[in-house]
Parts: structure tokens; sequence; C-alpha cells
């Protein structure tokens, strides 16, 4: 896939879990290296999800969501957490991913995982 196709690409998938609104809203008014920043992101982060192969679109947000949280990148965990069920991730299936995370990445991992899936559940978000 040539350079704007996959841009493209990435950014429509993008949009496709994270929604039009958000990233509407990071991607509004940018200019100059932080648009070319805005879109380098888009590529490299969203492009690997356009990847054709045998991960699903959800497959790949369960991936991101547990690499995130093993990472303490909860403001990133969060978002993904929130969108995960446009890219089909089920509740009980992320619950089930923090046991897998405390198991292999710590009490406190997991800890702060579960920690924000209450808070999202509290305001009515999916995760």
């Amino acid at each position: 896939m040539n350079q704007p196709n996959r841009l493209e690409a990435a950014y429509a998938k993008r949009r496709e879990v994270l929604g039009d609104e958000y990233v509407d809203r990071m991607t509004a008014e940018l200019e100059g290296r932080v648009k070319e920043f805005q879109d380098y992101l888009t590529e490299m982060a969203w492009g690997v999800w356009t990847r054709e192969g045998p991960l699903s679109t959800r497959d790949r947000s369960l991936l991101v969501l547990a690499m995130t949280a093993a990472t303490g990148r909860m403001d990133e965990f969060r978002l993904h957490a929130r969108a995960s069920v446009n890219a089909g991730v089920v509740d009980a299936e992320i619950d089930e991913l923090v046991f897998q995370l405390a198991a292999y990445c710590g009490a406190p991992a997991a800890v702060s995982a579960r920690r924000e899936i209450a808070t999202l559940r509290t305001e009515g978000d999916s995760a």
C-alpha cells in the first residue's frame, strides 16, 4: 500500500474504533509540524490495525488494552476501553483481561486497570 493510501486507511480505522467526534476534535485546525506529527502517529499506530492477517479489530483492541494497562498508560487505556465496544469487545472479555494482566504483569497494573474500568462503568461507558 502506498503512503497516501496507508495514511488514509489508518485514519479510517481510527475513526471506526474511536469515533468521528474524537478524531475530529484531535485533528481540528492542525498545521505544520503538529499536523505532521499527528499524521505520523496515526499512520504508525493505526496503520498496524489495518494490516491483513489473522488478527481482527477486536483482537487488536484487546491487545492494546493489555499493552496500555501493562505499561501504565492509563489515559490511553481509558480511551481504548471506551472505544473497545466499537471493536466488538464485550465487558466480560475486559474483565478476563484484567485477570491475565494480574498474572503476567502484576497486581499494580491490574488494580489500576480495574479502577479505570470501574470508573468508566460508573460513568455509564462500556468497559
